[in-house]
């Protein structure tokens, strides 16, 4: 058993006999009345998000979990194939287990998350950032890098993401898995 204290993004935990993983929290200490938590918890079995309230101190039954790394294989629709990178066995996931699926590259190393108690995959945590081509874009123009402008710019793995004007095709950047979002041109 875990208290509130204990709350941290990616905890796994039992809620509502289902297993959620904690994407976001704030602890919040009002001026009147007692400390809580506010949490966005998504679930691993459906991907549904939900919002919860605990009140500071409240027991919550966490999740022991293991972390493996995994290569990104293949997707044929709705399922993904993943290769464990010490031993080489491959696991099937579908689609609602991961957080990013249209920023995922083939051979991209991932990290999987398992229930230890039966070896069960909860979920799949991709890197921080990753480095995509842009395929399709708006040409760029000469002067237009002071702004703050964007354009939507397509990736090879078709995710469309807003980058700024003077991103051409066939550039590479680096892509914010978390937020989706662009960081920076890649350096070569």
């Amino acid at each position: 058993m875990a208290s509130t204290s204990d709350i941290r993004k990616g905890l796994c935990i039992k809620y509502n006999n289902d297993i959620y993983k904690i994407v976001e929290f704030l602890h919040v200490k009002p001026g009147k009345g007692p400390a809580f938590v506010r949490t966005k918890l998504k679930s691993v079995t459906t991907g549904k998000v939900i919002d919860n309230t605990f009140s500071a101190g409240h027991k919550i039954e966490d999740v022991r979990v293991e972390t493996r790394s995994y290569q990104f294989l293949y997707n044929d629709g709705e399922t993904y194939h993943f290769m464990n990178t010490d031993d080489y066995t491959q696991i099937a996931l579908q689609e609602e287990s991961l957080d990013a699926s249209d920023l995922l590259k083939e051979s991209e190393v991932v990290t999987i998350i398992f229930n230890a108690e039966d070896n069960m995959p909860l979920s799949v945590e991709m890197p921080a950032s990753v480095v995509l081509e842009v395929t399709h874009t708006e040409p760029g123009v000469k002067g237009n890098t002071a702004t703050n402008a964007t354009k939507p710019a397509t990736v090879e793995t078709g995710a469309t993401i807003n980058v700024p004007l003077f991103i051409n095709e066939g550039d590479k950047i680096k892509i914010d898995t978390e937020k989706a979002a662009y960081m920076e041109r890649a350096k070569e």
